[in-house]
């Protein structure tokens, strides 16, 4: 699930509601930036789940193919 933080950031969350990350708007696209947290609940950048798929770009946020490229089907 994508959701609006602001103009320039959305947050991606998995189907359980976990935070994986957020795309920002850069250099005109859509850059993915994996977020993963610590024990402490610490936040740690480039991190988590999703870490190999860091820096991956999207010309537009589409949820069906965001889903395909990070997702496998289960």
């Amino acid at each position: 699930m994508i959701e609006k933080v602001n103009q320039g950031v959305y947050a991606l969350h998995n189907p359980a509601g976990l935070h994986l990350g957020n795309f920002k708007w850069i250099q005109g696209q859509w850059k993915f930036k994996a977020v993963g947290y610590g024990p402490s609940g610490q936040v740690m950048p480039g991190g988590g789940p999703l870490t190999d798929r860091h820096n991956t770009t999207f010309d537009q946020l589409d949820e069906s193919l965001i889903r395909a490229a990070f997702f496998k089907e289960e």
